[in-house]
């Protein structure tokens, strides 16, 4: 890792003509007020370096349940639903695990090579969303900006870590209108952790070259991570269990989006390798009680875009082809191997998934700033492995736009999307171990009626939406009376009512964000002995979202993050003492120190007010963090 750090170190001083030196009479600009274009406040993270879903856990568009910290594993949830509902896209591809959705944020991009997240929800999700019933979060590839920066920081408990990136971008040949691009990055973090035995080790590395032209962005990436960190019952729920997660990821993208005369489209690849070692018990590493060690891949392309056929007509379509595959697993107990334990039990270990989505559009100008779109198509997905699913989406929308600081939207949709479940639900032990699943677990279905208001004025703006979404044949992990011994994937019938509402404000110095919303869910197991849900029912009745940023002087900067919850009752938090509600805060402060051009020093705090709450039932609660560092940028 230190020779890796030098060797960049070496690289970016020899590529760029910026110094440490002091300069009188150069004060530093502080970064643009954002909030416009983010849904936090902050960016940064109090526990590690940035990863693409840092500080996700205060956006009022999805909900972060998470072990240990947000960048060890944070499962997503949209609007309810459960991890495994929730896709992630990178470009025009959903890139999955095929062990399981827990893995789903596993993204090795440093987050100056992506955009910020868009949410993808009812037909939007539906037409370019792949195996996820609930939600998307998609990110676009950035532009290659010249220029780097080196963060050192550290914090209680001992923390520490370093993160180094940097950039290049030229001309491409002796053309005007290309240009190239290319960027690397080296990441690493360590800490003890808030809670004992909540330790964890990450170290990322990536690159990426990219072409750059006046209709097109072409763009190739590598990455590799390798992440260690533990956790009191991190699945089990028995903190007596000092539970370890060991894996290490390679990934692969290509990236091209090409705009042309009728539209654009998007082609999109990756390859995904994983291998994970997971011990239930690291206290007595002679005993293992349980010791896993797991190996998948995943590759697959697709390609989205909007094709218009004259003025009033346009097609939107979106096309993905996945393979995947359980290509090692085995299990240890009691210092014996289980073969029945493996995830490679199942009817079958590899997979091959297809959709397709067309969905013409109409619209209809009412006016120099006013029309109404029509959608209406259906979206096709199938494997080789299960039965094959047609999907109707619809939706009707007005808008008027008078400039892009003066727009309303208003909409109706109604979709209907798709799911099947990996090996981690379906390839492992049926009766017997820890996580138990079940063979013959059905392609589930969700349809969701949604119609939302959306309004921007050039200094505030307003975001809302009701939904009802039905979800038939969910998979959910739950439990029964001995809930202490095993959980086990099962179908649920579930529906859910929902409001959101999301508003921000920017003054001279000053902006803020906030956000409401409610969930109400009603549940059908068919299984009187089910008590409860580790996932589909651990969910917000009520959250209230509230960030700021504040300019007091031309070199001090505030960001504080806010959120509330009331969460579902479950009777584990019950029968734990852990409380429903929960406040948790970030509290975030810069100073760009006058006469050092592009130095940033920082302090940031994060505290979960509620001790004890439990953001997965029965799993451990969070402790405070405290961290602080510079930034160097050139």
């Amino acid at each position: 890792m230190l020779i890796r750090f030098a060797f960049l170190a070496y690289f970016s001083y020899f590529t760029n003509s910026h110094s440490f030196a002091q300069e009188p009479g150069n004060a530093s600009e502080l970064p643009a007020l954002t909030v416009m274009g983010q849904e936090t406040a902050n960016q940064r993270p109090v526990t590690t370096y940035e990863t693409p879903i840092s500080n996700l856990e205060f956006d009022p568009r999805v909900d972060m349940q998470v072990r240990n910290i947000t960048e060890a594993q944070g499962d997503i949830s949209i609007r309810g639903g459960t991890f495994e509902e929730t896709g992630v896209q990178v470009g025009s591809i959903t890139i999955l695990d095929p062990q399981t959705g827990h893995y789903n944020t596993e993204l090795l991009m440093a987050p100056e090579m992506l955009g910020e997240p868009k949410v993808l929800t009812g037909a939007d999700n539906a037409i370019s969303g792949f195996n996820s019933n609930a939600g998307t979060v998609s990110y676009s590839w950035s532009e290659i900006t010249k220029g780097g920066s080196l963060t050192i920081g550290g914090g209680d408990h001992n923390l520490n870590f370093q993160r180094l990136h940097h950039a290049l971008t030229g001309a491409y040949g002796n053309s005007k209108d290309w240009t190239w691009g290319a960027e690397i990055e080296a990441s690493r973090s360590e800490s003890d952790g808030t809670i004992p035995f909540g330790d964890h080790s990450f170290d990322r590395t990536s690159g990426r070259i990219q072409l750059l032209g006046p209709d097109s962005q072409t763009d190739l990436f590598a990455g590799y991570q390798d992440k260690f960190y533990g956790w009191p019952g991190m699945y089990s729920t028995k903190g007596k269990y000092y539970e370890t997660e060991d894996y290490q990821i390679r990934l692969f993208n290509f990236n091209h989006l090409q705009n042309y005369n009728e539209g654009h489209f998007e082609v999109s690849g990756f390859y995904k390798r994983l291998s994970d070692h997971f011990i239930l018990d690291r206290k007595n590493p002679p005993i293992y009680h349980y010791d896993a060690r797991h190996q998948s891949l995943v590759h697959g392309f697709a390609i989205s875009g909007k094709h218009n056929l004259n003025k009033n007509f346009s097609l939107n379509h979106f096309a993905q082809y996945t393979y995947d595959k359980m290509d090692k697993s085995k299990v240890i107990g009691g210092y014996l191997e289980k073969p029945t334990w493996n995830l490679k039990n199942g009817d079958f270990t590899d997979r091959q998934y297809y959709k397709i989505s067309l969905v013409p559009e109409y619209r209809h100008a009412l006016g120099d700033e006013e029309e109404i779109t029509l959608k209406a198509g259906a979206s096709w997905d199938d494997t080789n492995r299960d039965k094959q699913r047609l999907s109707p989406i619809a939706e009707i929308s007005w808008t008027r736009i008078e400039n892009e600081k003066r727009s309303e939207n208003i909409y109706l949709s109604y979709s209907e999307s798709t799911q099947v479940l990996g090996y981690g639900a379906i390839g492992g032990p049926t009766n017997s171990g820890t996580f138990r699943s079940t063979r013959d677990l059905r392609r589930s279905v969700s349809k969701n009626l949604e119609t939302g208001y959306k309004i921007t004025r050039n200094k505030w703006k307003l975001n809302t939406a009701i939904f009802h979404r039905w979800d038939d044949d969910l998979v959910d992990w739950t439990y029964d009376i001995d809930w202490e011994t095993y959980r086990k994937a099962n179908h649920v019938d579930i529906t859910t009512f929902g409001l959101e509402i999301i508003a921000s404000r920017e003054w001279a110095n000053l902006e803020a964000i906030g956000s409401y919303a409610y969930l109400e869910k009603n549940e059908d197991y068919s299984d009187s002995s089910i008590w409860g849900s580790f996932y589909a029912l651990n969910y917000p009745e009520h959250r209230a979202t509230f960030g700021l940023i504040w300019n007091p002087s031309d070199s001090i900067e505030v960001r504080i993050d806010n959120e509330w919850r009331q969460q579902r009752e479950n009777i584990i938090r019950v029968i734990q003492g852990s409380p429903s509600q929960n406040t948790s805060s970030h509290f975030a402060a810069s100073y760009y120190p006058k006469g050092f051009k592009d130095l940033e020093l920082f302090v940031a705090y994060e505290k979960p007010w509620e001790k004890g709450f439990q953001e997965i039932p029965g799993i451990a609660p969070k402790g405070d963090q405290f961290s602080f560092g510079l930034t160097y940028n050139w």
